[in-house]
Parts: C-alpha cells; sequence; structure tokens
C-alpha cells in the first residue's frame, strides 16, 4: 500500500505544524530527509529533534520526530508525524519534499480509513472520530468520546452474538429436516428477540436528543413580520448575522446560526414573518417558517409591544397549532417604545401558561434573562447518564430502524409458528443492518461516502 502524508493541523500559521506520514516504506522515505538519530533505531512511541533537509541538501526546519512503529500506532501502519514550525511555506515545502522522496498526499480521512482496513477501529468509531473533530459543546463532545470508545460497538456486537447463535441452531436444523429435529428453543428465541427489539427501539428513540445534541438543538424564532425577530437573533448572538429594517417581510428565507447556552449547542433559525402576502417569494418564505417550527424543540414566539393587540390574535392560532409538544416562549418585544401589560394579560388569555419574557431586543434589555429561560428549556433528559449509548449519526438511526423492522417481523414470525427458513432469513436481515453500522457490512461506495468528509490528515 502507497505512504501518504498530509498536514494534520489546521490550515494556516501556527506556532508548529505536525506533517503525519503512514505507510509501510513511512520511516525508509522520512529517513533520506531527515539528520539525526536513524530512523531504525528509534524505537516506538519516542520523539527525537533533528533537522529535515529539502531535495537539494538545504535544511528546511529543525523539528521533532515522533515514530510509531506499526502495528502499534493510529493506522496499524508505521507512522511517522513530524512537529515543525508553523509557517506555511514550511509545511508546504515539506510536504513537497516528502512527495518527492516517495510519498503520495493523501486524501480526505484516508488515515481513518486505513484504520478502519487495518481492524484498529470500526466503521462507527471512524465516524465518531470526525465528530469528536467537530464537537461544539461539552454533551456532543461526550457522547463522541463515549461512542469512539467503542461503547455503541460493543452493543451491537452483543446484539449481532446472540442472534448468530440462535441463526446457526435455527439453520442448522434445516440440514436435519427430515429427521424432524429441534436445535432451536422457539421461546427462548421469542424472549431474545423481544429482548432485542426493546434494545434497538430505545437506541432508535435516542436519535432526537442526538441529533440535536450533535447538530444543536433547533430554536425557532417566530411570529409577524416587523416584530423584532432579526433583531433579536442578532441580539442573542452578539453579531450582526441577520438584516434588519423597518420595511416589513424582510426576512423572505430561514437563517440559521448556532450557539453554546449551558453547555447546550443551540441553533436559532430566524424565520420569515408570519403575514397575510401576495408575494410568492416571501410566501414561500413563510410556509418555510411553518415547517421549521414543525422541527423545532423550542419557539421563541416573538410579539411586538406596539402593535396593535388584534394582530396578536390574528396570528396565534396559526404559531400555537405547530407548537403541541414544544416549548413555547411569549417574548414581548420593544417594552421600551411601548407599555406591555396589555400584551401580557392577552398572551394569558391566548395561550395559558406559556412562559413570558419582556425584552427590547434593540437595546439589549432582558436579552440575558431570556437566555436563562432558553437554557431552562433545553433540558434533555434522555442524556443524564454520562455512559448512555446516544445514537447521533442519521446513517446509522436509518439501519436501525430496518433492523428493528427485521426483529419485529421475526417475532412475528414466531407467533404464527414459521418454519426455520423464514424466521433465519429475518433475523440474517436483522444482523445485516446492525453489521452495517459497525462495517462489518459495508461496500465501497458507503465508505468513500464518508471518508470523504473527513479533513485532510485525519
Amino acid at each position: 500500500m502507497d505512504t501518504i502524508c498530509a498536514v494534520s493541523t489546521p490550515h494556516g500559521m501556527g506556532g508548529i505544524a505536525v506533517i503525519r506520514v503512514s505507510g509501510d516504506d513511512a520511516l525508509a522515505i522520512v529517513q533520506k530527509r531527515w539528520q539525526g538519530k536513524p530512523l531504525s533505531e528509534m524505537a516506538s512511541h519516542t520523539a527525537h529533534l533533528g533537522h529535515i533537509m529539502n531535495s537539494t541538501g538545504d535544511l528546511l526546519d529543525e523539528v521533532v520526530l515522533t515514530v510509531f512503529r506499526a502495528p502499534a500506532s493510529f493506522t496499524g501502519e508505521d507512522v511517522v508525524e513530524i512537529s515543525c514550525h508553523g509557517s506555511v511555506w514550511i509545511q508546504q515545502q515539506l510536504i513537497a519534499t516528502l512527495i518527492d522522496a516517495g510519498c503520495r498526499a493523501a486524501t480526505g480521512g484516508e488515515f481513518t480509513q486505513r484504520a478502519f482496513a487495518g481492524g484498529k477501529i470500526d466503521l462507527s468509531q471512524a465516524e465518531a472520530i470526525a465528530d469528536v473533530i467537530a464537537s461544539q459543546s461539552r454533551a456532543s463532545h461526550r457522547v463522541a468520546m463515549n461512542q469512539m470508545r467503542g461503547a455503541f460497538s460493543r452493543q451491537l456486537s452483543s446484539l449481532r452474538s446472540q442472534l448468530l447463535q440462535f441463526v446457526s441452531l435455527i439453520e442448522l436444523e434445516l440440514d436435519f429436516s427430515e429427521e424432524d429435529v429441534t436445535f432451536a428453543d422457539r421461546s427462548r428465541l421469542s424472549t431474545l428477540a423481544t429482548s432485542i427489539k426493546q434494545v434497538i427501539d430505545n437506541l432508535a428513540k435516542s436519535f432526537q436528543a442526538g441529533n440535536a445534541i450533535k447538530n444543536g438543538l433547533p430554536v425557532a424564532i417566530v411570529g409577524p413580520s416587523n416584530a423584532g425577530k432579526s433583531t433579536l437573533l442578532n441580539a442573542l448572538l452578539g453579531d450582526d448575522r441577520a438584516l434588519v429594517s423597518d420595511i416589513k417581510g424582510t426576512t423572505r428565507d430561514v437563517i440559521e446560526d448556532t450557539m453554546v447556552l449551558g453547555g447546550a449547542l443551540l441553533r436559532f433559525i430566524d424565520t420569515a414573518g408570519i403575514r397575510q402576502s401576495t408575494d410568492v417569494i416571501e410566501t414561500m418564505g413563510i410556509e418555510r417558517s411553518f415547517k421549521k417550527m414543525d422541527e423545532a424543540r423550542i419557539v421563541l414566539w416573538v410579539i411586538d409591544a406596539t402593535a396593535p393587540l388584534v394582530e396578536m390574535e390574528e396570528f396565534h392560532k396559526q404559531i400555537l397549532e405547530h407548537c403541541h409538544d414544544k416549548a413555547v416562549i411569549a417574548v414581548i418585544n420593544k417594552i421600551d417604545a411601548g407599555p406591555s401589560s396589555e400584551v401580557i394579560d392577552k398572551v394569558k388569555e391566548l395561550a395559558p401558561g406559556t412562559t413570558i419574557v419582556e425584552i427590547s431586543a434593540r437595546q439589549g434589555n432582558g436579552v440575558e434573562h431570556l437566555k436563562q429561560v432558553i437554557i431552562d428549556a433545553a433540558t434533555l433528559p434522555q442524556v443524564s447518564d454520562e455512559n448512555a449509548v446516544i445514537v447521533t449519526n442519521t446513517r446509522h438511526y436509518h439501519a436501525l430502524v430496518r433492523a428493528g423492522e427485521a426483529i419485529d417481523r421475526t417475532l412475528q414470525g414466531l407467533e404464527n409458528g414459521l418454519t426455520g427458513d423464514l424466521l433465519s432469513q429475518d433475523i440474517r436481515e436483522c444482523m445485516h443492518y446492525l453489521g452495517e453500522i459497525t462495517g462489518e457490512i459495508s461496500t465501497h461506495e458507503v465508505l468513500g461516502e464518508i471518508f470523504s468528509h473527513f479533513c485532510v490528515g485525519k
């Protein structure tokens, strides 16, 4: 297999940069450009100070070189990591001289793909590595680390192992069909299938919380035009993310951005103002507003304290009918420009029990209090267990749904007295989808799609 190299630290200038080299010829290729203790004499997992020379023998940089000998490395191959000064020019020259010495430039995720191919990690752990790198909050980091350490993989492996024992016994019966011999206890299989179904269902159900942890808990900012939704988004983010204007209908499409509040990643969604409009583009934006409300876990219902109460009455039903299973916070905005007592009374009349917060998004009054109210509403009870396995990957979720359908058919087949060959088919289908998650069952197309999204150098 080719020996590959890449910069493993972020692009740009910094104090240091790390160049990673992996492959059968990693030590020999680096030795061509190294001045210092011979790599052949270096023990695995040791670091050494020396110099890297370019192809003409000129000094390129003083570096620290670390050796990881196969199979005790991330990829399972011989790996050399070169810590050089962080000059972009030095990084480029170092990569160029390594390629000239016999390396090939790595593609996105190729180091991790080699670790998977070499059996150092399974596919779900490989994907968790990407999630660790991309984690933006304590919760997403914790869940990704748990998966990277193999908690999810071990659970799936246990399920497949138990199913394999039974499907082997069932298929053994087929070899003795003429003798009418029964090896697999159907009652025990039913108990096992019921238990496995519960585990699969619980994992699939965790995806809603897991997706929110990974991509941000969706918080929709909704309300009539010119209520101050875009101003509120900017105030929450502390940045002029959305265009603000006194002209109604300025926001015609969904604007999203994320921030961490109280250790949770929140995805704030500024939507088009809800009003009657004949403008085709604005109408499409309003339709998207309702769709985003359906997807949100928290809805900030923004109300203009200076607007006629009839406006609130006109639109509150349209808004609240999308919010039956969501945390709704009535945000009374522009309190600096008008009294809010009548508005508060009206909210209590139209939506009893709704949390009410008064703010001036333009001046920033009450915004910090609103953030605390949002944090209180953003509780994710499903992740209270530090070691809980939480599904955050859409590919994993769909595979679990299909595995659950297959185990459902197994239970129905047992109840209906299906023959062993049909039971075996459903059990193996369940095993297949569980194996897709860990990569025990995979295709080049799936692997290519997964690893293409990794950064080069990882």
